[in-house]
Formats: structure tokens, C-alpha cells, sequence
């Protein structure tokens, strides 16, 4: 696999960047440290007498959620590529084994599988 070293530094540069974001919106699960779950943000002012108050406050907590699953996804996503880079399987796509182009792997990184099985 040609430019290992790059996609390597690349990826590592996205997981860093991840876990940042996903530390403005969650904190690893205390149970599990490979999960991530997010946190309700600021509660200082709740006003738990007024509706409208716990509402934005939930609604609030339900998009850090939505926000804190898809960075999660790809967090996850970015350590499997390194793994397989660590594995000397990076770049090989898991369905047919076939290397996985270039151009591919520059639009992500972490990519598993080549163009004709992108919807695999």
C-alpha cells in the first residue's frame, strides 16, 4: 500500500480532532471505556418550575445525543482503520480483498471497502 504513512497521519490528526468534539458533547461511559455518551450541557439554570425551561433543556440533550452518536460512529470508524493499518490489512477492501483505490481512501480514510462495494 503506497502512502501508508499519510493515511496513518491522517487519521490520527480526524481521531484527535474526534475526540475533542466529542468531548464538548459527552464523556466516555464510566462503565465502558470504548462507549461514549452524552452529556446534558449546562443545567445551572434550569428553572424546573418552568416548562418551557425543561423543555429547551431536553431538546437541547436530545441533539447533543444525535450529535455525540454520529461523532461516536465515526470515532469508531477511524480507530477500526488504524487498527488495520497496526493489523497490515488497512487499505484492503473486507468484501471482495481487493486493494481499495486511492482516490477513495483520500475521500476517507476509512474506508473498508473498494468503490464497487461502497454500499456494502
Amino acid at each position: 500500500m503506497k502512502n501508508l504513512e499519510h493515511f496513518k497521519e491522517t487519521l490520527l490528526t480526524e481521531k484527535k480532532q474526534l475526540e475533542e468534539e466529542l468531548k464538548d458533547v459527552g464523556r466516555i461511559n464510566p462503565s465502558n471505556p470504548d462507549d461514549w455518551e452524552a452529556t446534558p450541557g449546562d443545567t445551572q439554570d434550569i428553572d424546573t418550575e418552568d416548562e418551557n425551561s425543561l423543555a429547551d433543556k431536553f431538546e437541547e440533550f436530545e441533539e447533543r445525543s444525535a450529535v455525540e452518536t454520529e461523532l461516536e460512529v465515526r470515532f469508531n470508524e477511524v480507530k477500526g482503520a488504524l487498527k488495520r493499518i497496526e493489523e497490515g490489512t488497512y487499505g484492503i477492501c473486507r468484501i471482495c480483498k481487493k486493494e481499495i483505490e486511492d482516490d477513495r481512501l483520500e475521500a476517507n480514510p476509512a474506508a473498508e471497502t473498494c468503490k464497487e462495494h461502497i454500499n456494502n
